[in-house]
């Protein structure tokens, strides 16, 4: 096995226990070695019980023993953002108002990845109730983006995007309102999938998926490539009850003569919000690699994404305050300043009326035919994940192409896809001058989750091996 397990592929970890060339105790030690020397540098797991992992690996190499089937992930030490339940581990979603919360049972999903194998490591940090894209909160601090310590991991799933990134874990589990599995896999040189709402279940997490929150949240795989994320989509989709979203959608094999017969639509910036020029070189070199085993890319930019953009905080903003609002209510003093900011943005409107409520659902549905009907041509679109890289802790402004971009417009390039319900993944594509990663985003119609991830799988391709972050001591 090579000399650094930790940065294995999980599905490179999955064969060498099938070979027997590494036992599932000798992986989950490593990790754990890692996560003991480098999370008090990151602090991207907040829970993690050493014996338990240990006692989980012992069962995979029992199993392996004994000659029983092995699923996908057999040994595989995957972690899960801190929002969702994990038996026996917190689940305090960042916030003070639920510390200590111990979950009584395991997330649809957590079970699922049981089942195929993996070994669950812990959990991992989030900013308060996850309503921030960068990681801090007042129970455990701030995570750090393994790339420079001085920069963030992104939000709300910055802590996991840190962990596998440094090799802390193999893959894991995020969430996305509003970007939130995206922009810390751009954020620290990972890949990760936004699914369609309904593809995988987001039974278990907090805040609870229901109303506005199921339409523009999910639940999805993160890791250090497109195949790994694959595997774990696999594993993790289906129906399940408590999902208002669920769909009976079975996981397919796209063939490779559909996949290479796609238009695809590209775009550097949106109009509205400048990107950097490392960004706009990642989309161009992206649209090069494509171009170059086949596939057909024309500039394509939909009409309506301003208007995507200004629906998307009328649910996440507007709708999100109002249903975390009763939670909050005379415990502002426990709140952290970045929930607390993020209050003083969603009261700077009206809270919403029935009849203003109604207009925004209808106005989404109104919008989402409308840019369904121009990807007719092109099904797939590839565009940036945000306005720039990695921020330093607590900036909320910046200077792009001599324009000033603000904290809420820099993510404004996975917002719209949030609130139309389609699929996006995030594959790394290149560096700032600074040395920090730069993904692109693989967008695609509703349901057509595997579509995206052939043609993310494609250019990952074109893109070579993983590149991790420099030593981090």
């Amino acid at each position: 096995m090579t000399s650094d397990p930790y940065l294995l592929s999980a599905r490179e970890i999955a064969a060498q226990i099938r070979r027997k060339a590494v036992s599932p105790v000798e992986v989950a030690r490593a990790h754990l070695d890692r996560i003991a020397r480098l999370n008090p540098k990151l602090n991207a797991f907040v829970d993690y019980q050493p014996e338990a992992v240990l006692t989980q690996a012992r069962e995979a190499e029992r199993a392996i023993r004994l000659g029983d089937d092995l699923g996908p992930l057999h040994g595989v030490p995957v972690s899960i953002k801190s929002s969702i339940d994990v038996a026996g581990h917190r689940c305090e979603a960042g916030t003070r108002l639920r510390a200590g919360h111990i979950a009584a049972e395991d997330a649809p999903l957590v079970a699922r990845l049981r089942a195929a194998g993996a070994v669950i490591l812990g959990v991992t940090n989030a900013p308060e109730l996850l309503m921030a894209w960068e990681t801090d909160n007042l129970l455990y601090g701030r995570t750090n983006n393994p790339w420079d310590l001085t920069r963030t991991a992104g939000g709300s799933s910055g802590g996991e995007a840190a962990a596998i990134a440094a090799g802390l874990s193999a893959g894991g589990v995020g969430s996305d309102g509003g970007g939130s599995i995206r922009e810390p896999a751009h954020f620290c040189g990972i890949c990760g999938l936004k699914p369609t709402p309904g593809r995988i279940p987001s039974t278990g997490h907090f805040p609870k998926s229901g109303g506005p929150f199921a339409l523009i949240g999910v639940v999805g795989p993160m890791a250090r490539t497109i195949e790994d994320v694959r595997t774990m989509f696999a594993v993790m989709a289906g129906w399940d009850d408590g999902d208002p979203c669920a769909a009976l959608v079975e996981v397919r094999e796209i063939p490779e003569t559909v996949v290479q017969s796609l238009n695809i639509g590209c775009f550097e910036d949106d109009g509205r919000t400048p990107v950097t020029q490392e960004t706009r070189l990642a989309v161009k070199r992206a649209v090069t690699l494509l171009s170059s085993c086949g596939f057909r890319i024309d500039p394509f930019r939909p009409e309506g994404l301003e208007e995507a953009r200004q629906r998307w905080w009328e649910f996440f903003g507007t709708a999100g305050g109002m249903i975390l609002g009763p939670m909050l209510r005379g415990h502002e003093s426990e709140l952290s300043p970045i929930l607390r900011e993020f209050q003083g943005w969603t009261h700077a409107a009206p809270p919403h009326t029935g009849e203003s409520l109604l207009a925004a659902w209808l106005g989404r549905d109104e919008l989402r035919e409308k840019i369904l009907l121009q990807m007719r041509k092109y099904p797939v679109l590839i565009c940036p994940t945000a306005a720039i890289p990695a921020f330093r802790h607590g900036e909320r402004e910046w200077q792009v192409e001599g324009k000033t971009v603000k904290y809420l417009d820099a993510w404004s390039y996975c917002e719209w896809f949030n609130l139309l319900g389609f699929p996006a993944a995030v594959v790394p594509m290149g560096f700032s001058e600074e040395g920090l990663p730069i993904g692109v985003q693989i967008v695609g119609r509703p349901w057509e989750d595997e579509v995206v991830l052939a043609v993310a799988a494609r250019l990952e391709a074109e893109c070579g091996p993983w590149k991790g972050p420099p030593a981090l001591g």
